[in-house]
């Protein structure tokens, strides 16, 4: 899904590893120097560059535009950070990865499509497909360092790829990674309902669960949040909503009501 910069920027002012400098962003003529010679930036990543450019995960820099005349050796546009069509951002602190996308120059890039991310490993050279934007990378990295791995579930981990969260006209949400932990925490689903995780809900008292861990079986379920303990799955508790979150999501995400 394309990624929501709303959320993406409260997710990106709530944590603690993600370090922003306000007032540092890059000017539109220095992003579009870069993209004359690295190509067009997929949406998520040109907005961090005029919103933030300037910033750290987990202590280590991303890599920032500087003034087009005063560009050195580690800038973004710096020679060797371009390698076999994959644009260098970030190195992980210990060094042993690296992380690429690829700006391009198809019709596809210049119509605005998000980009891949992809971690290379510097020892053996070997990529791993990351994230499907820029985005998703911050919300990955995020969600990793509170504890959570991909996400709880891998339908949301699938989500978090591309975007932190959804916020839908209709007012149906799925949370980003610390709105899952601190809504969780508030109304005590571990205690209350510990096979299920809180993945979002329809602004009207009624959360949205899936299955912890589950694999398998995708559904989600709606339950009043104040409904106990009773199991969500069973007949006359919760009511069942889709077995294809994304794809829910991606037509509006009709709740029946």
């Amino acid at each position: 899904m394309p990624p929501d910069l709303v959320l993406l920027r409260a997710l990106i002012d709530a944590s603690s590893t993600i370090v922003t400098r306000p007032g540092r962003g890059a000017p539109e003529e220095w992003i579009r120097s870069a993209e004359s010679a690295l190509g067009p930036f997929a949406p998520s990543y040109r907005w961090w560059l005029a919103e933030y450019n300037d910033g750290e995960l987990d202590g280590e820099p991303l890599a920032a535009l500087a003034p087009p005349g005063e560009r050195g050796t580690d800038d973004l546009t710096a020679g060797w950070r371009l390698d076999d069509g994959r644009l260098c951002f970030y190195s992980e602190p210990d060094g042993d990865g690296t992380y690429h996308f690829t700006p391009g120059r198809s019709a596809e890039s210049r119509a605005g499509a998000e980009h891949a991310v992809i971690r290379r490993d510097r020892h053996r050279g070997a990529e791993e497909l990351v994230a499907d934007s820029f985005a998703g990378f911050l919300t990955l990295h995020v969600a990793r360092s509170a504890g959570l791995g991909d996400a709880p579930v891998p339908a949301l981990a699938r989500l978090w790829r591309s975007t932190p969260g959804v916020l839908l006209p209709n007012g149906v949400q799925v949370y980003s990674p610390l709105d899952i932990l601190e809504r969780n925490e508030t109304y005590e689903v571990s205690t209350y309902q510990p096979d299920w995780v809180l993945i979002g809900d329809d602004s009207g008292g009624r959360g949205l669960f899936m299955r912890r861990g589950d694999g398998h079986r995708a559904s989600v379920h709606s339950l009043d949040l104040g409904a106990g303990d009773s199991d969500i799955d069973s007949p006359g508790v919760g009511e069942w909503v889709t077995d294809d979150l994304l794809g829910w999501l991606a037509s509006g995400a009709d709740t029946g009501g």
